[in-house]
């Protein structure tokens, strides 16, 4: 890829395609540009059933991203304990939850003027 750095919008699109790749579930995009007291232009949220996935789709975007889009993060908080996961591309600001936090702190209703893109879940057979 070349040196240019790419959108935001350009990067969100990356990020999701990345969570689609290890299975994300309910993954949803906050267009967060015009939105109040916004610190990024994009929010990128999704969730998992275990830790061990929340790990496997944090480091699949970190990895995939790298790859196609030629950028890391800036700053990567909550492997430790695996039930949220932040990767922080500045522009993009990426959250992994285990599903049981993303329902406990409910970051969309923050949000709720932003733009919403909703992806809808792969079927994995069951």
């Amino acid at each position: 890829m070349n040196s240019e750095k790419i959108t935001s919008e350009v990067l969100a699109n990356v990020i999701v395609a990345a969570i689609k790749e290890k299975k994300g579930e309910k993954i949803t995009k906050l267009d967060m540009r015009k939105a109040d007291g916004s610190i990024c232009d994009y929010f990128v949220i999704c969730q998992a059933d275990n830790q061990r996935q929340v790990l496997a789709i944090a480091d699949e975007i970190d990895d995939y991203v790298r790859e196609n889009a030629s950028e890391k993060p800036l700053h990567i908080q909550g492997k430790e304990n695996a039930e949220w996961v932040l990767l922080d591309y500045v522009t993009v600001v990426v959250h992994v939850f285990l599903d049981k936090s993303r329902e406990f702190y409910r970051l969309e209703s923050l949000w709720a003027d932003a733009e919403r893109t909703d992806y809808p879940d792969e079927i994995l057979g069951k």
